[in-house]
Protein backbone atom coordinates (compact mmCIF):
# COMPACT_ATOMS: atom_id res chain seq x y z
CA UNK A 1 0.00 0.00 0.00
CA UNK A 2 1.48 3.42 -1.28
CA UNK A 3 1.33 6.15 0.98
CA UNK A 4 0.91 9.98 0.69
CA UNK A 5 3.76 11.86 2.50
CA UNK A 6 2.39 13.80 5.28
CA UNK A 7 3.17 15.47 8.60
CA UNK A 8 -0.07 13.68 10.26
CA UNK A 9 1.05 10.87 12.33
CA UNK A 10 -2.09 8.85 12.37
CA UNK A 11 -2.03 6.12 14.60
CA UNK A 12 -3.91 2.57 14.06
CA UNK A 13 -5.62 1.05 17.11
CA UNK A 14 -4.83 -2.58 17.69
CA UNK A 15 -8.27 -3.25 19.12
CA UNK A 16 -10.10 -2.64 15.65
CA UNK A 17 -12.56 -4.90 16.77
CA UNK A 18 -13.87 -2.25 19.21
CA UNK A 19 -16.78 -1.97 16.69
CA UNK A 20 -17.49 -4.39 15.17
CA UNK A 21 -20.72 -5.46 16.72
CA UNK A 22 -22.07 -2.23 16.46
CA UNK A 23 -24.86 -2.03 14.54
CA UNK A 24 -27.40 0.95 13.23
CA UNK A 25 -31.15 -0.26 11.60
CA UNK A 26 -31.80 1.69 8.53
CA UNK A 27 -35.14 3.27 10.57
CA UNK A 28 -32.36 4.79 12.74
CA UNK A 29 -30.67 6.33 9.49
CA UNK A 30 -34.04 7.48 8.57
CA UNK A 31 -34.51 8.88 11.82
CA UNK A 32 -31.29 11.21 11.43
CA UNK A 33 -32.97 12.80 8.22
CA UNK A 34 -35.75 13.50 10.03
CA UNK A 35 -34.20 14.65 13.13
CA UNK A 36 -31.72 16.84 11.49
CA UNK A 37 -28.98 14.79 12.61
CA UNK A 38 -27.53 15.41 9.41
CA UNK A 39 -23.49 16.27 10.36
CA UNK A 40 -22.36 14.72 7.51
CA UNK A 41 -23.73 16.52 5.49
CA UNK A 42 -21.28 18.77 3.12
CA UNK A 43 -22.88 22.04 2.31
CA UNK A 44 -19.98 23.17 0.32
CA UNK A 45 -18.74 19.96 -1.02
CA UNK A 46 -15.99 17.84 0.18
CA UNK A 47 -12.50 19.54 -0.41
CA UNK A 48 -10.23 16.79 -1.14
CA UNK A 49 -12.47 15.86 -4.02
CA UNK A 50 -12.21 18.62 -5.28
CA UNK A 51 -8.39 19.02 -4.70
CA UNK A 52 -8.27 15.46 -6.22
CA UNK A 53 -10.57 16.10 -8.95
CA UNK A 54 -8.10 15.29 -11.86
CA UNK A 55 -6.90 12.62 -10.30
CA UNK A 56 -10.13 10.70 -9.83
CA UNK A 57 -11.57 11.86 -13.59
CA UNK A 58 -8.28 11.68 -15.53
CA UNK A 59 -9.66 14.10 -18.09
CA UNK A 60 -12.16 11.28 -19.04
CA UNK A 61 -15.47 12.63 -20.40
CA UNK A 62 -19.42 11.30 -20.26
CA UNK A 63 -18.42 8.65 -17.41
CA UNK A 64 -20.58 6.54 -14.92
CA UNK A 65 -20.13 7.99 -11.19
CA UNK A 66 -21.40 5.85 -8.49
CA UNK A 67 -22.58 7.73 -5.05
CA UNK A 68 -23.40 4.92 -2.58
CA UNK A 69 -25.35 6.08 0.47
CA UNK A 70 -25.39 9.23 -1.26
CA UNK A 71 -27.59 11.75 0.75
CA UNK A 72 -27.95 14.92 -0.64
CA UNK A 73 -24.34 15.34 -1.67
CA UNK A 74 -24.27 18.37 -3.77
CA UNK A 75 -21.03 16.51 -5.59
CA UNK A 76 -23.73 14.80 -7.41
CA UNK A 77 -24.84 18.23 -9.10
CA UNK A 78 -20.86 18.89 -9.80
CA UNK A 79 -20.34 16.05 -12.17
CA UNK A 80 -24.12 16.05 -13.67
CA UNK A 81 -23.13 19.67 -14.98
CA UNK A 82 -19.65 18.29 -16.36
CA UNK A 83 -21.81 16.02 -18.59
CA UNK A 84 -21.22 13.01 -16.15
CA UNK A 85 -24.16 10.54 -15.76
CA UNK A 86 -24.51 10.59 -11.71
CA UNK A 87 -26.13 7.58 -10.10
CA UNK A 88 -26.70 6.98 -5.91
CA UNK A 89 -28.19 5.11 -3.76
CA UNK A 90 -29.97 6.15 -0.47
CA UNK A 91 -32.35 5.00 2.21
CA UNK A 92 -33.80 8.57 3.18
CA UNK A 93 -36.46 9.75 0.96
CA UNK A 94 -36.52 12.99 2.66
CA UNK A 95 -32.84 13.29 1.60
CA UNK A 96 -33.29 12.48 -2.10
CA UNK A 97 -35.87 15.30 -1.91
CA UNK A 98 -33.92 17.53 -0.34
CA UNK A 99 -31.16 17.38 -2.85
CA UNK A 100 -33.50 17.83 -5.58
CA UNK A 101 -35.22 20.56 -4.22
CA UNK A 102 -31.82 22.30 -2.62
CA UNK A 103 -30.02 22.09 -6.51
CA UNK A 104 -33.23 23.20 -8.07
CA UNK A 105 -33.46 20.40 -10.30
CA UNK A 106 -37.08 18.93 -11.59
CA UNK A 107 -37.33 15.13 -11.02
CA UNK A 108 -40.00 12.26 -11.49
CA UNK A 109 -40.06 9.20 -9.47
CA UNK A 110 -41.49 6.11 -10.30
CA UNK A 111 -41.46 2.20 -7.97
CA UNK A 112 -38.70 0.19 -8.27
CA UNK A 113 -40.15 -3.26 -8.97
CA UNK A 114 -37.27 -5.68 -8.06
CA UNK A 115 -37.68 -4.34 -4.34
CA UNK A 116 -41.15 -3.80 -2.88
CA UNK A 117 -41.70 -0.37 -1.71
CA UNK A 118 -38.48 1.11 -3.33
CA UNK A 119 -38.38 4.09 -5.58
CA UNK A 120 -36.41 5.30 -7.97
CA UNK A 121 -35.98 9.43 -8.50
CA UNK A 122 -34.43 10.64 -12.24
CA UNK A 123 -33.76 13.98 -13.00
CA UNK A 124 -35.46 15.86 -15.90
CA UNK A 125 -32.20 16.10 -17.26
CA UNK A 126 -31.89 12.75 -17.47
CA UNK A 127 -28.49 12.17 -15.80
CA UNK A 128 -29.17 11.64 -12.55
CA UNK A 129 -30.75 8.51 -11.19
CA UNK A 130 -31.14 8.09 -6.64
CA UNK A 131 -32.07 5.19 -5.50
CA UNK A 132 -34.32 5.05 -2.74
CA UNK A 133 -33.87 1.43 -1.15
CA UNK A 134 -31.50 -0.39 1.01
CA UNK A 135 -28.11 -0.53 -0.56
CA UNK A 136 -27.40 -4.83 -0.16
CA UNK A 137 -30.68 -4.60 -2.11
CA UNK A 138 -29.13 -3.44 -5.47
CA UNK A 139 -28.06 -6.27 -6.66
CA UNK A 140 -31.61 -7.07 -7.62
CA UNK A 141 -31.88 -4.04 -9.90
CA UNK A 142 -29.39 -3.85 -13.23
CA UNK A 143 -28.10 -0.59 -12.82
CA UNK A 144 -25.22 -0.95 -14.64
CA UNK A 145 -21.59 -0.76 -14.18
CA UNK A 146 -19.39 1.91 -13.07
CA UNK A 147 -16.35 4.28 -14.25
CA UNK A 148 -16.10 5.85 -11.14
CA UNK A 149 -17.28 5.43 -7.71
CA UNK A 150 -17.18 8.16 -4.83
CA UNK A 151 -17.14 6.44 -1.44
CA UNK A 152 -17.53 9.29 1.42
CA UNK A 153 -19.39 8.14 4.12
CA UNK A 154 -20.45 5.25 3.07
CA UNK A 155 -17.83 2.51 4.18
CA UNK A 156 -17.83 4.31 7.26
CA UNK A 157 -21.46 4.39 7.88
CA UNK A 158 -22.06 0.96 7.02
CA UNK A 159 -22.04 -1.35 9.77
CA UNK A 160 -18.78 -3.16 10.39
CA UNK A 161 -19.90 -6.82 10.23
CA UNK A 162 -21.23 -5.80 6.50
CA UNK A 163 -18.20 -4.16 5.16
CA UNK A 164 -17.02 -7.32 2.90
CA UNK A 165 -20.80 -7.99 1.41
CA UNK A 166 -20.44 -4.19 1.04
CA UNK A 167 -17.24 -4.23 -1.08
CA UNK A 168 -18.28 -7.01 -2.85
CA UNK A 169 -21.18 -5.25 -4.53
CA UNK A 170 -18.81 -2.14 -4.84
CA UNK A 171 -16.28 -4.24 -7.25
CA UNK A 172 -19.42 -5.87 -8.72
CA UNK A 173 -20.79 -2.60 -10.22
CA UNK A 174 -16.95 -1.29 -11.65
CA UNK A 175 -16.10 -1.28 -15.35
CA UNK A 176 -12.98 -2.70 -16.33
CA UNK A 177 -9.99 0.47 -15.72
CA UNK A 178 -12.44 1.75 -12.96
CA UNK A 179 -11.33 4.26 -10.46
CA UNK A 180 -12.71 4.37 -6.97
CA UNK A 181 -11.88 7.43 -4.58
CA UNK A 182 -12.29 6.36 -0.99
CA UNK A 183 -12.48 8.91 2.11
CA UNK A 184 -12.46 6.80 5.69
CA UNK A 185 -11.61 8.42 9.36
CA UNK A 186 -9.31 7.68 11.47
CA UNK A 187 -9.66 8.45 15.90
CA UNK A 188 -9.63 6.50 18.48
CA UNK A 189 -12.72 3.62 18.06
CA UNK A 190 -12.42 3.23 22.23
CA UNK A 191 -14.09 6.72 22.77
CA UNK A 192 -16.66 6.75 20.14
CA UNK A 193 -18.82 3.59 19.11
CA UNK A 194 -19.10 5.62 15.60
CA UNK A 195 -20.72 5.61 12.83
CA UNK A 196 -19.03 7.05 11.71
CA UNK A 197 -16.99 3.94 12.09
CA UNK A 198 -12.83 3.80 12.51
CA UNK A 199 -11.72 1.97 9.08
CA UNK A 200 -7.87 1.34 9.66
CA UNK A 201 -5.49 0.48 6.98
CA UNK A 202 -5.06 -2.88 7.48
CA UNK A 203 -9.38 -3.11 7.11
CA UNK A 204 -8.89 -1.91 3.60
CA UNK A 205 -6.33 -3.79 2.55
CA UNK A 206 -8.39 -6.59 3.78
CA UNK A 207 -11.12 -6.11 1.82
CA UNK A 208 -9.78 -3.97 -1.50
CA UNK A 209 -6.18 -5.55 -1.57
CA UNK A 210 -6.96 -8.82 -3.65
CA UNK A 211 -8.13 -6.60 -6.37
CA UNK A 212 -7.44 -3.49 -6.40
CA UNK A 213 -4.04 -1.31 -6.23
CA UNK A 214 -4.93 0.98 -3.26
CA UNK A 215 -2.74 4.54 -3.12
CA UNK A 216 -3.24 6.71 0.01
CA UNK A 217 -3.62 10.76 -1.61
CA UNK A 218 -3.67 12.07 1.20
CA UNK A 219 -4.30 12.60 5.12
CA UNK A 220 -6.16 15.82 6.39
CA UNK A 221 -6.77 16.44 9.77
CA UNK A 222 -10.68 17.28 10.16
CA UNK A 223 -11.20 17.85 13.85
CA UNK A 224 -13.90 20.26 14.47
CA UNK A 225 -15.61 21.87 17.94
CA UNK A 226 -18.28 19.28 17.48
CA UNK A 227 -16.23 15.90 17.73
CA UNK A 228 -15.42 17.22 21.40
CA UNK A 229 -19.13 15.79 22.03
CA UNK A 230 -17.62 12.30 20.58
CA UNK A 231 -15.66 11.93 23.57
CA UNK A 232 -12.31 12.10 21.12
CA UNK A 233 -9.67 14.57 20.47
CA UNK A 234 -8.41 14.22 17.15
CA UNK A 235 -10.05 12.29 13.67
CA UNK A 236 -7.95 12.48 10.32
CA UNK A 237 -9.48 11.97 6.98
CA UNK A 238 -7.62 9.82 4.37
CA UNK A 239 -8.44 9.85 1.22
CA UNK A 240 -7.31 6.73 -0.92
CA UNK A 241 -7.40 5.86 -4.56
CA UNK A 242 -8.24 2.37 -6.06
CA UNK A 243 -7.52 1.05 -9.34
CA UNK A 244 -7.28 -1.95 -11.26
CA UNK A 245 -4.54 -4.31 -10.49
Amino acid sequence: MDDASTLIDVKEYPDTEVQKNRVLTLEEWREKWVDGKIGFHQEQGHQLLKKHLDTFLKGENVLRVFFPLCGKAVEMKWFADRGHCVVGVEISELGIREFFTEQNLSYSEEPIMEIPGAKVFKSSSGNISLYCCNLFDLPRVNIGKFDRIWDRGALVAVNPGDRKCYTDIMLSLTRKGFRYLLAVLSYDPTKHPGPPFYVPDAEIKNLFGSTCNIHCLEKVDVFEERHKSWGIDYIVEKLYLLTEK
